[in-house]
């Protein structure tokens, strides 16, 4: 990714680190290039653009980092490895040890906030630019991060701010999804308009196939809003063939491997069943827990694999495995349930090969034969998506969805950061758990 960014001058990287406060949400920076000349320009634009990539995957303080954390100890996917890591140590006892102090919901509260208003300065201003399939590319990038932001805010709170600025009123979280499926229909109303040029293609990082990605992410945040329908339309439309990633390289480092795979010392997986237990525990023979856990000889006997395994392995923004087990729920869950063609769904998961998917994840098991009712099919679809989806930021989502015990989990939304509680009048009160 660094040889991407260094393609925009220094300059303009100047403007994309800017002050991260995101309570005040009044990004300014002094020293830095003009806004107006950045943001009136495709280079300037595209320099923003390749800001957004980095503030959501970058180190400690990413949302990539973060909310695969946050998730993973509140919902017993990871163990924590070194007490003196007190944020991490706050998420793993869970309950009111997780106050507005921790700095890993600050970290991923304040990215969410600057993604956010970055991403509508590229939005707002790529549409002026007189090149409009160059500007659609702007757009439509722009539009996956935005997406991903106001999705993960709206995925751990009860609340999210309803724009930036100062001050600012607060909506649901399901009227965050909803905004999220809005900015992506937008951006796929202007590929449509204008295809993206290749020439933009050239100066963003590689990896992402930004089409298939917000038909995926219109279908998970359809699907967590409710809307099965829109969910099933959106996620037939992705290519499943087709992988879209963020990727690493030996000057910007895998951060699960850079903080936690690589020291041994913040967090590894729970156990062998991925902190699965009960009726929810792995087929011993499913082949995705030997692709997701390694094994170590010395303590911890079960370590990092999967996404976090090296450096540079690159981590996706949705696994085919994940789409296919969105048109199964949404199936089961439509106004007339379609049970029959839900359950070819879920077996489409369960019998996969490894080698069948671009990822490498399958689990490779035998069908499961049916008839299934539709809470039998429901529990089905959750305790596949714990499989397919470890360590990849949603099971805390999944587990209020499908109305798991909170026994199972050390908190169901998380407090508001004081960064924000300090700066803004209109923050809603804590949840209780």
């Amino acid at each position: 990714m660094k040889r991407y960014i260094n393609k925009i001058p220094a300059i303009f990287m100047a403007f994309l680190l800017l002050g991260t406060a995101a309570c005040k949400k009044d990004y300014k920076n002094a020293g830095g290039a003009n806004a107006n000349d950045v943001l009136s320009s495709s280079k300037g634009l595209t320099g923003v653009a390749v800001g957004l990539h980095k503030l959501y995957t970058s180190s400690r303080p990413g949302l990539l980092y973060n909310s695969i954390t946050a998730n993973g100890f509140v919902t017993n996917e990871v163990l924590l490895m070194n007490q003196g890591n007190v944020p991490e140590l706050q998420l793993f006892t869970g309950g009111i040890a997780v106050d507005g102090t921790n700095t890993i919901l600050a970290n991923m509260w304040t990215n969410a906030s600057k993604i956010i208003y970055d991403a509508d300065n590229v939005i707002v201003n790529a549409a002026q630019l007189g090149d409009k399939n160059y500007a659609s590319g702007l757009i439509a990038y722009a539009s996956i991060f935005k997406a991903l932001a106001l999705g993960n805010m709206s995925q751990y709170w009860e609340k999210i701010p309803s724009g930036t600025g100062k001050n600012v009123t607060f909506i649901t979280r399901n009227e965050g999804f909803v905004k999220a499926i809005a900015v992506l229909d937008n951006a796929l109303s202007t590929i449509q308009a204008n295809p993206i040029s290749t020439s933009f293609a050239s100066n963003i990082p590689a990896g992402i196939d930004i089409a298939n990605t917000i038909y995926a992410l219109k279908a998970r945040y359809a699907l967590f809003a409710g809307n099965y329908t829109l969910a099933l339309s959106a996620a037939n439309l992705v290519d499943l063939t087709k992988k879209s990633t963020f990727n690493f390289d030996v000057l910007t480092l895998n951060p699960i491997f850079e903080i936690a795979t690589s020291s041994n010392n913040v967090f590894q997986p729970t156990d062998a069943n991925l902190g699965l237990t009960g009726t929810n525990v792995p087929n011993a023979a499913d082949k995705r827990l030997t692709f997701y856990t390694a094994t170590s000889s010395s303590a911890p006997a079960v370590r990092i694999g999967g996404f976090g395994l090296t450096s540079t392995t690159s981590y996706p923004i949705y696994l085919p495995g994940e789409i296919t087990l969105i048109k199964a729920e949404a199936l089961a869950r439509q106004a007339t349930p379609d049970l029959t063609n839900a359950l070819v769904e879920l077996n489409k998961v369960i019998t996969k090969a490894p080698s069948a998917d671009p990822f490498g994840v399958g689990a490779g098991l035998t069908a499961i034969a049916g008839p299934l009712t539709q809470a039998q099919l429901l529990d089905e679809v959750y305790k596949q998506r714990c499989v397919e989806l470890y360590m990849s930021g949603l099971k805390i989502e999944d587990m209020r969805r499908f109305n798991r015990p909170t026994s199972e989990r050390k908190r169901n939304f998380f407090p508001y950061p004081f960064t924000e509680r300090d700066n803004n009048t209109n923050t809603p009160a804590d949840p209780a758990f």
